[in-house]
């Protein structure tokens, strides 16, 4: 039996953190995957060069420096928000919600790309026989183009949360108590890296082999009634 030092309970807090944070990121992540590839075929040009910006700039900066951007600079511009109305006590971001939106926003930055080639392979005849029944755009797409969406960019954006679920990690640097937060403090106080460092891998590993078996169920789920060749 591996000693632990009375640190067990603290590392399953810690797997609970991950899990919340990778669930609420997944959230938000798919929010700003459909917004962006909606805004990057829109016939709009002003969406387009929006959306276009925000995977630009997003894809292009490491995760760390994202999550110490929107840590410490959500804060600042809170704090200066909250001074126009006369409101001068400080504010502070949560390293919970930092993580959310920082991943949140790398996730649908990535995401962007997988709904944009999902809602491309789309046959435009869905789109015209959707039409020929008199569903509106709103009706259309949830009932129509969302399903078939939901089952093409369903592998992609699998992989996605499971790169999600590992970038967890990198919020600890801001003092969430997730796994890699607890894991530390239990090295710092044992003096056994080597112990908990791999502890923590090991459940670090069996949250993304929980995740891979779900995956496969939903992308099983999402194809049923699809003729196969």
């Amino acid at each position: 039996m591996i000693n632990l030092h009375g640190f067990g309970d603290q590392l399953l807090q810690g797997a609970v953190v991950t899990i919340e944070l990778a669930l609420y990121s997944l959230f938000v992540g798919l929010i700003l995957g459909l917004l962006g590839a909606s805004a990057k075929l829109s016939s709009y040009k002003v969406l387009r060069w929006i959306a276009h910006g925000y995977t630009t700039i997003i894809r292009g900066i490491p995760e760390l420096l994202t999550v110490l951007i929107i840590y410490f600079g959500a804060t600042s511009v809170l704090m200066a928000i909250a001074g126009l109305f006369g409101y001068d006590e400080y504010i502070e971001v949560g390293a919970f919600a930092a993580g959310v939106i920082a991943l949140g926003l790398t996730f649908g930055a990535y995401a962007t790309e997988v709904f944009r080639g999902a809602l491309q392979a789309i046959p435009k005849g869905q789109h015209e026989a959707a039409t020929a029944l008199g569903m509106g755009p709103i009706r259309k797409f949830y009932r129509i183009i969302l399903p078939q969406v939901w089952r093409v960019a369903l592998p992609g954006l699998g992989n996605l949360f499971l790169v999600l679920l590992k970038d967890t990690a990198l919020v600890s640097v801001v003092g969430l108590d997730d796994i890699m937060r607890k894991a530390n403090i239990a090295v710092s106080s044992t003096k056994e890296p080597f112990l908990f460092y791999l502890v923590a891998a090991f459940m670090y590993l069996a949250l993304t082999i929980i995740s891979m078996v779900f995956v496969s169920y939903m992308e099983k789920r999402a194809s049923r009634g699809l003729t196969r060749g």
